[in-house]
């Protein structure tokens, strides 16, 4: 069996074509290309806005042209992640999928889920002509897991509805009325290389097989982080066994938990020995520590031919390290308001060296603007203090929940009358652009569903196949059920 075989056939159909398209954040030139193009195909009104955002418009079913006007909302790009020995170029190569019994996978690689599947339930609601429903709209915006850029970019008062349905969550039992804010951080050490010694060794520390996962989602999961790990053994090599490190490269994105790091060191003669025991003991305290969470890490010390030419200036690496060591990665505080749900954390996430500059990323998510302000000032101090520059950008509030919003209620009441029960109703830990639109469009009334999909941003992703078939005899329902204009 394949995707094509699958039902929805609709809905499987439009993500199989997404799937064909290279979509990662900032490169979405070939997916906005085939959006515009399949709209032509079907007789659907489409349109890119000035920035890139992909507009459709589908008239009322007859009979229906009073009802409120919905928006459909997804975005177009993916989180590009593969497994180290997966070979793919997310800027040519399109998502090879296999399905493992209810679920839809990629082979190595992220599966897009997140969120070609809320787009392609979108499409097909534009294709399907045999829908009862009002005004529709589709708006498909760009960049979303690297800024949220398109949202930032809409204008507004080109979108006509005035209710938005996020088609971004990922459970098909959550109707989510709230999400998080955020705020980017770059800590940059200035460094100078040196040329290595001679009779030093060269080895790389390769550390692989973590769990991964989004930053938002999964962070209260309380996974490894291998930069975090990494830091743990070139501390300690450099401080003890006069270790010099010529490269340190970790995590991908920024809102992906870092499943795999290496490093390249230039070891002193003798000293082999004393370097390979503190990575055996790295990697059992690791795994015990870490044995239910990431039980397929491996770190491994692979021998070089030769040594590094050069290496990085051993006290800026050091503050490098113990900067990272103590900077926290996790959760920091849980809501008061609503149990299980994340309130405030940080993800260390990107590690690299280049030209001169040891450059370490983080993502901060807060519900509250005051507490991820705190935040900032806690990593800007650590960072400072170990000698680095440290710059903010990307920042958004989060999408205040309002419980009271009349579409809360017809969602969970047609829920009820589809499937028997109501939806669990709350806020995500996650970034949704709906913070970002409903700051366009202030009178909108916002709600977000979706079909599970598990893992996102990291090669695990997968999703559910008999919630894709639900979600969109959900969406059919909600969409007959919209009221009339009052």
């Amino acid at each position: 069996m394949t995707i094509k075989d699958l039902n929805p056939s609709i809905v499987w159909n439009n993500f199989y074509g997404l799937t064909r398209c290279p979509r990662p954040s900032k490169h979405e030139e070939v997916v906005r290309e085939h959006l515009l193009a399949w709209a032509k195909e079907h007789n659907v009104e489409a349109f890119a806005d000035e920035t890139g955002n992909v507009i459709m418009r589908v008239p009322a079913t007859p009979g229906y042209e009073n009802r409120r006007g919905v928006i459909l909302q997804g975005h177009m790009d993916m989180v590009p992640q593969k497994n180290a020995d997966v070979e793919h170029d997310f800027l040519k190569d399109p998502i090879e999928t296999w399905v493992d019994g209810e679920w839809i996978k990629a082979k190595g690689t992220t599966l897009g889920a997140d969120n070609g599947l809320g787009v392609a339930l979108a499409m097909s609601v534009a294709e399907d002509k045999n829908l009862k429903h009002g005004p529709v709209e589709v708006l498909v915006t760009y960049d979303e897991e690297t800024g949220m850029t398109g949202a930032k970019a809409l204008k507004p008062g080109i979108l006509k509805g005035d209710i938005l349905l996020n088609l971004d969550s990922e459970d098909e039992d959550e109707l989510c009325i709230g999400c998080a804010g955020g705020l980017d951080a770059v800590a940059d050490f200035k460094y100078r290389s040196y040329k290595t010694p001679g009779g030093y060794l060269g080895y790389k520390i390769d550390i692989k097989g973590l769990s991964g996962g989004h930053s938002g989602m999964d962070i209260s999961l309380y996974r490894a982080n291998a930069n975090k790990i990494m830091v743990r053994a070139l501390i300690e090599l450099i401080e003890k066994y006069g270790v010099k490190v010529a490269d340190f490269t970790g995590g991908s994105l920024r809102n992906a938990i870092p499943f795999e790091a290496e490093s390249v060191i230039a070891v002193p003669p003798g000293m082999e020995g004393k370097v390979s025991k503190v990575c055996d003991k790295l990697f059992k305290n690791a795994m015990s520590k870490f044995k239910e969470s990431d039980p397929n890490m491996c770190i491994k010390l692979v021998k070089l031919d030769k040594a590094p030419v050069k290496y990085i200036e051993e006290g800026v690496m050091l503050n490098a390290c113990k900067a990272i060591a103590i900077c926290p990665s996790n959760v920091i505080r849980m809501s008061q308001t609503m149990p299980g749900l994340t309130e405030t954390s940080i993800n260390l996430a990107v590690v690299r060296c280049k030209n001169g500059h040891l450059t370490v990323a983080s993502l901060m998510r807060s519900a509250i603007d005051e507490a991820k302000e705190d935040l900032a000032n806690r990593i800007k101090y650590i960072f400072e203090f170990a000698g680095a520059e440290i710059k903010f950008s990307g920042g958004y509030s989060g999408w205040v929940p309002k419980p009271d919003t009349p579409m809360i209620k017809v969602l969970n009441d047609t829920h009820t009358k589809v499937f028997g029960k109501p939806m669990k109703i709350l806020a995500t830990h996650g970034g949704l652009e709906c913070a970002l639109l409903g700051a366009k469009y202030p009178h909108w009334e916002m709600v977000s569903i979706g079909p599970t999909v598990m893992f996102p941003h990291s090669p695990d992703e997968k999703a559910h196949i008999p919630s894709v078939e639900r979600t969109w005899e959900f969406l059919k329902a909600v969409l007959e059920a919209i009221p009339e204009k009052q």
